[in-house]
């Protein structure tokens, strides 16, 4: 596997303060042997929905059809045109059936599934192999939540989100957790671009978080062989020093579920060309591994 020095630059908004680094990567993910502890590698019959035993299937426009709390255009749907098990990858489409294409009226579907109440860990490394979508209005992400989240709402179950990219700069990946007193506009945010100008829509790359209790740590193109990560950038680690340094609070030590989704428009996806239409992401696997005792 190849390894490469990728250009990384940081925003991390905490409690109102600016802070910005920006730098080259060439970090290599640490040795560490790791234990599999669940995956789906979707390879069922072509057509297929993913697997109920593991993935929940939401619909709708979310949060009384406020575009789950950002602004979001589309409408998730469990039809099998927005996400389907195809050739070995689960496929998530966003699909356009007008022109234009409106916001929350139903011209816009596509899909977000999740392991709630089916799966959820407490640390551990969690990884999947994806290629992303290209086009102005695109949010494709990899991501998780904390499972106590209808107890205690967001931000206090805290968000970890693994890989968001945004189709207007397909050369970009961010990296941002989410917790009480720094969620939203002041999330920890760090973001990756790929060099030369390659995209992520280019082809498959492994997005991955290594999650331990005082410390998240952030990677592209590492992958769990034999149990040890080989290759990979890592490109932006958060410490709960770094949160309770700065009146926020520390809320990672108890058990998320993952979510898989892309989103069209909203206050991260922008404005909506209608011929970034019909988007796929495409999941080569999912991959969940605990540390080795």
């Amino acid at each position: 596997m190849k390894t490469r020095t990728l250009f990384t630059c940081a925003i991390s908004l905490v409690v109102g303060t600016l802070g910005t680094s920006c730098g080259t990567s060439d970090t290599t993910v640490s040795p560490q042997r790791w234990v599999l502890t669940i995956s789906d590698e979707f390879d069922g019959e072509d057509g297929a929905p993913p697997s109920p035993e593991l993935w929940n299937i939401e619909t709708g426009y979310g949060f009384e059809d406020s575009g789950w709390g950002n602004d979001e255009w589309q409408l998730y749907t469990d039809s099998t045109d927005n996400v389907r098990q195809e050739g070995g990858n689960l496929v998530i489409t966003a699909l356009c059936e007008a022109d234009p294409c409106g916001k929350r009226d139903g011209t816009i579907t596509s899909a977000r599934i999740t392991t709630q109440n089916l799966f959820e860990q407490e640390y551990g490394r969690f990884e999947a192999r994806i290629r992303l979508p290209e086009g102005a209005g695109l949010w494709a992400a990899f991501w998780m939540l904390g499972a106590n989240v209808e107890e205690v709402g967001w931000p206090a179950s805290g968000e970890i989100d693994i890989m968001e990219n945004v189709g207007r700069q397909p050369e970009r990946v961010l990296a941002t957790v989410h917790g009480p007193g720094y969620s939203a506009g002041n999330s920890i945010s760090n973001w990756l671009d790929l060099p030369d100008g390659e995209t992520f829509a280019d082809d498959f790359h492994f997005f991955a978080v290594e999650w331990d209790p005082s410390r998240i740590t952030f990677s592209v193109d590492g992958q769990v062989q034999d149990g040890v990560v080989v290759g990979g950038e890592v490109y932006s680690i958060v410490r709960s020093a770094n949160v309770t340094g700065l009146d926020g609070e520390w809320v990672f030590n108890n058990e998320f579920f993952v979510i898989l989704n892309l989103a069209v428009g909203g206050t991260l996806g922008g404005s909506v060309d209608d011929t970034a239409f019909p988007a796929e992401v495409l999941v080569d696997y999912v991959r969940i591994f605990e540390r080795a005792p």
